[in-house]
């Protein structure tokens, strides 16, 4: 069971509480395409030439419209909904869950240089440029305008996600009534860039001797180790190691690498290696977002520290709140804990309602 501590709620006059006044329907129509740019310039110099981004958009298409971004694996399928894919949030959004798509229409990416139908590296390819967050803003814009919506009612980006809708605050105030950003900070703990460095050396090492998605296997079973808490690994992988083939695996050993065999079947690995050099880039300027921010930080993240986070709000310059989880999920938390994520999205989505 989740504890929940909130602090800083009411002290932002820009947003009003609400009750919930958007018309529930009983369907969930679906919308997704790809919008092709001819070009996009980067933050970090160059430009890509004949870009695509794919998009989906699921839940109440009178609702108002919000983003829903994720970690580096995430995508434009945010919900079981109208697909054999799992959705990617599936514990979070859906009728009836924390994000309703009875009464909000959900709005997901592709991210740019990712593994997914956006453009991204290719295979084997070590040219492609460095991303910033600020470039999936961006992106993010162009779809909204492409759907020609006036708004976003919220982004709520998670991880990799949260510093995008950070990002996205800061650079298009003028379209985002609202920015949830869950672990996720205005620039990334060197302890966790650290990680990230032997990560991505991996990958790359693994690459030039010729077999990318070995290195990639080991780079995710590194990285599960961060994402959840010591507390969890201690609670379910405190066994007796097995004789395999001559020697001794862990339960933790068979744990990380088969979640590693699991996410090297489906990722490019020159993909994970640019949205993780893409996270260590991140830096945003808290002070210049004036749009109302809600941030949520685990108490259990080795990943986002929650001294980042109280630094972080104290220095934003907009109405701020801080909402601090205990989770045994650590920086997983997202995934996992939909039911204590409920009541934060409403109090923080409760002023939008009705708003598209």
């Amino acid at each position: 069971m989740s504890s929940l501590l909130e602090a800083g709620f009411g002290r932002s006059p820009d947003v009003p509480v609400a009750r919930l006044a958007t018309p529930v329907v009983p369907l969930t129509p679906l919308r997704e395409g790809v919008l092709e740019l001819d070009h996009l310039s980067l933050h970090w110099g160059g430009r890509l030439d004949g870009v695509r981004v794919a998009w989906r958009v699921t839940g109440n298409p009178n609702g108002p419209l919000v983003a829903a971004l994720g970690g580096i694996s995430a995508g434009r399928v945010v919900a079981d909904i109208g697909t054999r894919e799992k959705g990617w949030w599936s514990e979070v959004i859906g009728e009836g869950k924390a994000l309703d798509t009875e009464r909000y229409q959900v709005l997901g990416i592709d991210f740019l240089g990712g593994s997914g139908a956006t453009t991204g590296p290719r295979p084997g390819q070590t040219n492609f440029p460095s991303i910033s967050t600020y470039d999936q803003a961006e992106v993010l814009k162009r779809v909204v305008e492409h759907l020609r919506a006036t708004s976003l009612a919220a982004i709520i980006g998670a991880s990799y996600g949260g510093m995008v809708a950070l990002a996205f605050a800061e650079r298009y105030p003028q379209i985002v009534k609202h920015a949830i950003a869950i672990s996720a900070a205005d620039r990334p703990h060197p302890m966790a860039t650290a990680w990230r460095s032997v990560q991505r050396a991996i990958v790359r090492y693994a690459a030039k001797n010729g077999d990318s998605p070995e290195g990639l296997r080991l780079a995710r079973a590194l990285a599960m180790a961060t994402y959840r808490s010591p507390e969890e690994f201690a609670a379910r992988f405190s066994g007796a190691p097995a004789r395999i083939d001559g020697r001794f695996q862990f339960p933790v050993e068979a744990y990380l690498l088969a979640r590693g065999d699991a996410y090297a079947a489906t990722y490019v690995p020159e993909a994970f290696v640019c949205l993780s050099e893409s996270i260590d880039l991140h830096t945003v300027d808290a002070s210049r977002i004036r749009v109302p921010v809600t941030l949520i930080g685990i108490l259990e993240d080795q990943l986002i520290p929650i001294s980042d986070l109280r630094s972080l709000r104290a220095r934003l310059g907009g109405g701020a709140a801080l909402v601090e989880l205990s989770s045994l999920y650590g920086h997983d938390a997202f995934l996992k804990e939909g039911a204590a994520l409920e009541p934060v999205f409403a109090r923080a989505l409760e002023g939008q309602a009705g708003q598209s």
